[in-house]
């Protein structure tokens, strides 16, 4: 049995080099695929219970726009194209504006505008409830907000990285290699 294949044991060599030094770019795309879906999860829930709080509704869109965004750029980043990462690392800075805005929002809402349910709870519970429930409540919404900038911005960080990297392996990876693995792409 002969080897039919039209490349040399050199070209296979390049080729089996180039998709292993790709391999971290593919995981980015991994990762965002991931993301997208899980987004458009949050996406669909808040725009379905968005119907009776607009507040929820508006979360819900952002969260689709964020969703949508997170499929695009993984798509580019499995064309080899750098542009998935840029859109990537600012998709994740816009999420994080999301969340910290709805917090921002509802830690207002929590301090300023009277609950009827926790004035009944109040009454039942006590003095002192009240204000208790409210500080647990800001404080909940105060950590997510800590949490979204750390977590949201290390995403951020992870995308922008890999953008120097995607260029770097552009520039060093002969054109027929990265025709090749862009015909295949997913």
């Amino acid at each position: 049995m002969t080897d039919q294949s039209p490349l040399t044991p050199e070209q296979r060599q390049e080729l089996e080099d180039a998709q292993a030094r790709a391999a971290t770019f593919r995981g980015a795309a991994k990762v965002a695929g991931f993301n997208g879906w899980t987004f458009a999860f949050f996406a669909g829930v808040s725009i379905l219970f968005g119907l009776f709080s607009l507040p929820g509704f508006l979360v819900g869109v952002g969260l689709a726009v964020v969703a949508r965004n997170e499929f695009v750029g993984r798509s580019r980043i499995l064309s080899y194209d750098a542009a998935g990462f840029e859109l990537l690392w600012r998709n994740q800075i816009g999420l994080m504006a999301l969340i910290v805005l709805y917090c921002v929002w509802s830690m207002y809402s929590a301090a300023t505008v009277p609950d009827p349910e926790l004035a009944e709870l109040t009454e039942l519970l006590g003095e002192g409830t009240g204000e208790l429930l409210q500080s647990l409540t800001l404080g909940m919404y105060a950590t997510v907000i800590v949490a979204t900038v750390l977590f949201q911005g290390l995403n951020a960080r992870y995308y922008h990285v890999r953008i120097a990297r995607l260029q770097e392996y552009l520039s060093e990876t002969p054109a027929w290699v990265l025709d090749v693995q862009r015909s295949v792409a997913e």
